[in-house]
């Protein structure tokens, strides 16, 4: 694993974290339902396709392939991307399920259904709304990825990936910005902390041996 922070790893963090204060900001001043009216637009049969497939790259499940996929390549450090898998969880889960748990979605905040756009088929969820998960598991995914592979290629890819994957919550009807952007605060913080830890465990092993 790399050493030192490269450039491309401290713009794909300096970014989104410009971008969760953005939603902050615009959420608190002129309320996460109306952020999300401006957001949540209808893009069409083509939009409600892609972006129906696009939130399910971000579910739970994608840590499976995407673990046995960077194993081949870096199994030393099979403790450093499992950490990230631990930390986004926990860090998602507590806070949702135990903290805000009746912080509601777009579904049960009051707002007339007929003020926002849905898409057929998805089962729509009432509470649990922050912070995002999806968007904690794709940008997440975006900072462990860009941190192996630090090359301006992985770095736009994989932002778009992880910025669709946030949006889609929002398309979808899922969840407010505001949750995005707590999706967004989760990843950084798990990375930071990821590194930190799986740093300390390596150097209190070397001292030891």
């Amino acid at each position: 694993m790399y050493t030192t922070i490269r450039k491309t790893f401290r713009i794909a963090i300096g970014v989104s974290l410009i971008l969760a204060m953005v939603l902050f900001g615009v959420s608190y001043f002129y309320s996460r339902e109306t952020v999300f009216l401006g957001l949540n637009k209808d893009l069409g049969q083509a939009g409600d396709i892609i972006f129906y497939y696009i939130s399910y790259l971000a579910e739970g499940w994608i840590w499976i392939p995407y673990f046995m996929l960077l194993f081949g390549w870096y199994k030393k450090d099979a403790l450093f991307i499992l950490l990230n898998f631990l930390i986004s969880t926990l860090l998602t889960q507590i806070p949702k399920n135990f903290i805000w748990n009746s912080v509601s979605r777009p579904m049960g905040s009051g707002i007339s259904q007929d003020q926002f756009h849905r898409v057929e088929g998805v089962d729509m969820h009432l509470w649990n709304s922050f912070p995002s998960g999806h968007t904690a598991t794709a940008f997440t995914i975006f900072f462990v990825t860009v941190y192996f592979f630090p090359k301006k290629e992985v770095l736009l890819i994989g932002g778009i990936y992880a910025v669709a994957c946030g949006y889609s919550r929002i398309y979808l009807a899922q969840h407010f910005p505001l949750d995005v952007a707590g999706g967004i605060m989760v990843a950084i913080l798990t990375i930071i902390l990821s590194i930190y830890i799986n740093n300390k465990i390596k150097k209190d092993v070397q001292e030891i041996n």
